[in-house]
């Protein structure tokens, strides 16, 4: 992501954090982003910076006129930004249609149904390649996403996931999920911690795991847990790009490679 692109992010999700926005703001987010990946000629004309700003402000208006006043007024300031490409524009578009479904039920933890969605995908190699593959119908695809998650996850967790299953635009189900449970975590102001164990860890043991890694990276910490019998013992602690390797099975590994050379 180049620098006027992260000036431009910035600049937009203030935009949006001071709206008031509802499931149907994010739904028309998630159509604009689609529509501008899916026409060169409108992405190259949003982006334009040789056109005028009003120039471009009108030519989205006049495209997305249908879309509800919230969507609208943030598209409106995104287009008068300055981005680095057309699919920048369309990631940042799509970034805070994410964030606007998780501000609209600020009740549910959208963050972690997220991850267990993305633990039923890596789970299932079939399920994976049904909705990830280039082949079929991505409305079809989303549908069917949308009755496995009915009365399984938040209203907004379900948008966000069959949203980003029916525009793919040749990226992995779970680095978008991925990467949409990172969106999810810095709406509220949190970082997302995926820990790693062979056991899960009691209630007592998360919130000193929490507490400690909060001084470290500073803020709010949400920890999403995988129980892996591999590790052995120990614990493994992913943030961010750090990775924390404690486990049995990683020093027995370094004790290997140290008798083999």
């Amino acid at each position: 992501m180049g620098s006027a692109t992260t000036q431009a992010l910035a600049a937009i999700t203030g935009v949006l954090d001071a709206q008031q926005v509802d499931a149907a703001t994010a739904r028309d987010l998630f159509t604009a982003a689609r529509t501008i990946a899916d026409s060169s000629q409108l992405g190259a004309a949003l982006t334009d910076p040789a056109a005028a700003l009003d120039a471009r402000s009108s030519l989205a208006s006049g495209v997305f006129g249908q879309l509800g006043d919230t969507a609208l007024a943030v598209l409106t300031a995104a287009v008068r930004e300055r981005w680095s490409s057309v699919a920048d524009l369309v990631d940042s578009i799509e970034e805070l249609a994410i964030r606007a479904a998780a501000k609209a039920e600020p009740s549910a933890d959208v963050a972690g149904e997220l991850f267990e969605v993305s633990r039923i995908v890596s789970g299932s190699p079939e399920l994976e390649l049904t909705i990830g593959s280039t082949l079929g119908d991505p409305d079809a695809k989303a549908a069917m996403v949308e009755k496995l998650l009915d009365g399984q996850a938040s209203g907004a967790a379900t948008l966000i996931v069959t949203e980003l299953v029916r525009a793919l635009r040749g990226r992995r189900v779970r680095g978008v999920l991925s990467d949409a449970i990172d969106v999810v975590a810095k709406q509220a102001g949190r970082t997302v911690a995926t820990v790693t164990t062979a056991q899960p860890l009691g209630s007592a043991q998360s919130e000193r795991l929490r507490a400690t890694l909060a001084r470290t990276y500073g803020g709010d910490i949400a920890l999403n847990q995988i129980i892996d019998a591999g590790v052995v013992g120990g614990i493994r602690v992913q943030i961010a790009d750090d990775l924390i390797d404690g486990s049995v099975s990683t020093r027995l590994n370094d004790l290997r490679q140290k008798l083999a050379s």
